[in-house]
This record gives C-alpha cells, structure tokens and sequence, in this order.
C-alpha cells in the first residue's frame, strides 16, 4: 500500500521590515519607480502621484512601467492647481517618505523644498533623486550623461542597460532605509539626497582602480576572465580565482593554469582554439560535469 504524502509545507513569506511604512513618490520615469518596486518588495505601502499626463515610461515601455507599478496605488494629481496641492498635502500628513526626482527649484515653486517639508511635517522624511549633486541639481542629464561622466562609454556604442538610473534605484532606497533608521532615532524626518551621477560613479569604481579597463586584469588580460567565441555561438569565461584557472586549464587539455599561465598571449589563444572547436551544449555540459564558472550565449 502506498504511503500517502505528507501535506506540502506553506512557503514562508519573505520579511517585510517596511510594513506601515507609506510612501509618497512623486518621481516619474525610471529611478524613482524603481525604487518604490524595490520598497514594496520590502513591505511599505506605496502611493505614486502622477499628472494628468501621466508618467512618460508608460509611453516608453508599458511592461516596465507595468512591473514596476506592480501592488502599487497611483494617484492622478495636477500640482499645479491649488485642489491638487491640497489633496498632495493630505497624503502627505499620513505618510513616513516623499519621494521626489524634481530640480530643487520645481520643488520649491511647489512648497517642497526641505526647510517647508520639515516645518509642515516633522516627521516626514524627504528624498530627492537629483542628477548631480549640490550646485549641480539644476543642470539638464539623463543616464547616459551621467555614465558618460563616469567614464562607462567605450567608443560610440551605448551601453546595454540604465546603469545610472538603476544604480540610483537601489541608492534612493538605501536613503530611504537610513532617513526611516534615523527618524527612529531622532523622532524627526531626515532629508537625504541622492545623485545618479554619483551612482553612475559607484559602478565605475572598479573601471577607475584599474580594474576593468581595456587590456587590464579584468578588461581582457587574463585568459580565464573573456568572452570567447565558440562553434555556435559565445561562451562568457569568469574562471578568475587560481582553483577555477587551474579547473579552466585542466577540461581544455592545457593542464592547470597559473596566474601567471593566465596572463600569457598564448594562454588566451589556446583557450580561443578550444573553445571555437565546441558547441553550446559540449560546453554546458562541461560546465556541469566539472563546476566551471562560464556561461554560453547566442552568437
């Protein structure tokens, strides 16, 4: 006789550290949104106020704007008249965040700037999402500017993702966790400012310590850290540490490689023959069978 199966445990519900928390986001496009996705991933409550136009993303790409409104309540307001001022200040008399990606100086015309958010609401904390830093606030930018400062462009190709405006996602919740950390502390909202190009910058550090750039450590000169092609297509090689070098050397016939081996023309032209003779699947198979870090890609 069978023996029947236990029930199915429930899945555990991921933490929710940000429950009660609401937050108000008047930042449209990309960054600021994003961030509200990851808050109420989190748990907060999240309330995006729109004008009548609506949120430009949406206009872009309906699925990003989509994904990141998921679970989120969307308020149409025009600020620029007084009923929609007033409804803006109702929602903000119950709330713990604002969340603005406006210049400084529209935040002011609004009645915004920090000195009225902290006066009117003391314990409202306020985080603006602003291009630069500082004296730099008003100045016109988007992602690709900012990543252009930062030094992320190579040649005339644009880059494969909103590195800065998505960078600036994560850094505009961080300020959200430290401005709720220290309300908690102080008892008053916290103003804390965060600047895509600095964020852009963040990513580029490891570019700026010489790291990443082209033909060093990690820009091309060492063998088990490239992307080479293979008979079908690409295979992306991250076999950077010695035990994966040697591991990489040892499948490809080559014996195990140094950091030294690994640094050599004619290590990296070696592996290029290897590869170029396999196909996707010998490749994902090998990967498997002997716990090397690559991954293979379409041509």
């Amino acid at each position: 006789m069978a023996t029947p199966k236990a029930a199915a445990r429930p899945r555990p519900r991921p933490p929710r550290p940000l429950a009660g928390v609401h937050v108000v986001s008047l930042a449209l496009n990309l960054p600021g949104p994003a961030a509200l996705m990851r808050l109420r991933a989190l748990g907060a409550r999240c309330t995006q106020v729109e004008p009548p136009a609506g949120d430009p993303m949406r206009g872009y790409c309906e699925a990003a704007y989509a994904h990141m409104h998921r679970g989120v309540r969307t308020v149409t307001l025009d600020l620029k008249a007084s009923a929609g001022q007033r409804r803006l200040q109702r929602l903000l008399a119950g709330a713990d965040v604002l969340l603005t990606s406006f210049r400084p100086s529209a935040l002011a015309r609004l009645g915004l700037d920090a000195a009225t958010v902290q006066a009117r609401w003391p314990q409202l904390s306020l985080v603006r999402i602003v291009g630069a830093a500082g004296p730099r606030a008003e100045e016109a930018g988007h992602d690709l500017t900012y990543q252009a400062d930062a030094g992320l462009l190579d040649g005339l190709a644009l880059p494969p993702s909103l590195l800065a405006d998505m960078a600036g996602a994560l850094l505009a919740t961080e300020a959200v966790l430290a401005a709720l950390r220290q309300r908690d502390a102080t008892g008053c909202g916290a103003v804390r400012d965060v600047a895509l190009a600095d964020a852009a910058s963040w990513l580029a550090l490891p570019r700026h310590w010489g790291l990443t750039a082209p033909g060093a450590l990690l820009g091309g000169a060492h063998a088990g850290y490239r992307v080479y092609a293979c008979a079908d297509g690409r295979v992306a090689v991250a076999a950077l540490e010695p035990h994966f070098a040697r591991r990489l050397g040892e499948v490809a016939g080559l014996g195990p490689l140094t950091p030294q081996d690994c640094l050599r023309p004619a290590t990296t032209q070696a592996l290029a023959d290897w590869f170029a003779a396999r196909t996707r699947a010998e490749l994902d198979a090998l990967a498997r069978t002997h716990d090397v870090p690559w991954v293979t890609l379409a041509p």
